[in-house]
């Protein structure tokens, strides 16, 4: 397990305010028993923000024919929609809301070409309600295989969220399973499919990115 490059800019800077706090907790409660609950509490902070950075190693196991999922988390929504954004047709919409409990990082479902990335301003409803995808902060990123085929995969920030890092650019080439980008605590991703495509994951079911087959093409 490593930290992500977002960790390494972030993590010190939340020390440095955790040291500063602790100092300020020492001295004016250290006389008191909640002094104990505080500096317990902050030490608990410290970890949890260390590992909400943690990028677990993983084996990836490409294959053309399969999508694999974008990210970890929990699968809240599958169904056929109007995708408006790109394709303007109707899709398969499979989306992943990961606490900020779940590793953050974003992987490639396909491999191939990226097409379209398109960053879009906007709310910050909870990522695990419906109405997010189209309303809230976004980012689209369309991926182009070898045979033709288009999967969009879109990152939404949520109530917590506040950075979306997408880290290719059009005309950029990568691997299925590798990153192409990040979501600072707590959000979602969805993926929007071709029509006929055997989505091979549930409601609830809790997928890790890069090794869950979300679906065969």
């Amino acid at each position: 397990m490593t930290i992500h490059k977002e960790g390494k800019l972030i993590i010190p800077i939340a020390f440095f305010f955790l040291a500063v706090l602790d100092a300020i907790i020492y001295i004016l409660l250290k006389q008191f028993m909640i002094f104990y609950f505080m500096m317990a509490a902050s030490l608990i902070m410290a970890g949890l923000i260390v590992f909400f950075f943690r990028i677990p190693n993983r084996k990836i196991d490409r294959n053309e024919n399969l999508v694999l999922a974008p990210a970890d988390g929990k699968v809240v929504v599958i169904k056929e929609v109007f995708e408006k954004e790109y394709f303007k047709d109707n899709r398969i919409q499979v989306s992943i809301f990961m606490s900020p409990l779940n590793v953050h990082q974003n992987r490639a479902p396909v491999g191939g070409e990226i097409t379209y990335i398109n960053h879009i301003r906007g709310a910050y409803y909870p990522a695990f309600v419906e109405k997010s995808s189209e309303l809230n902060e976004r980012c689209s990123t369309v991926f182009k295989m070898k045979n033709g085929t288009e999967v969009l995969s879109r990152q939404i920030a949520g109530t917590v969220a506040r950075r979306i890092c997408t880290y290719v650019n059009p005309g950029d080439k990568i691997e299925q399973g590798n990153e192409y980008g990040f979501i600072r605590f707590g959000s979602r991703v969805d993926l929007f499919l071709p029509i006929g495509t055997k989505i091979n994951v549930e409601l609830d079911e809790k997928p890790v990115g890069g090794q869950t087959i979300i679906a065969t093409l």
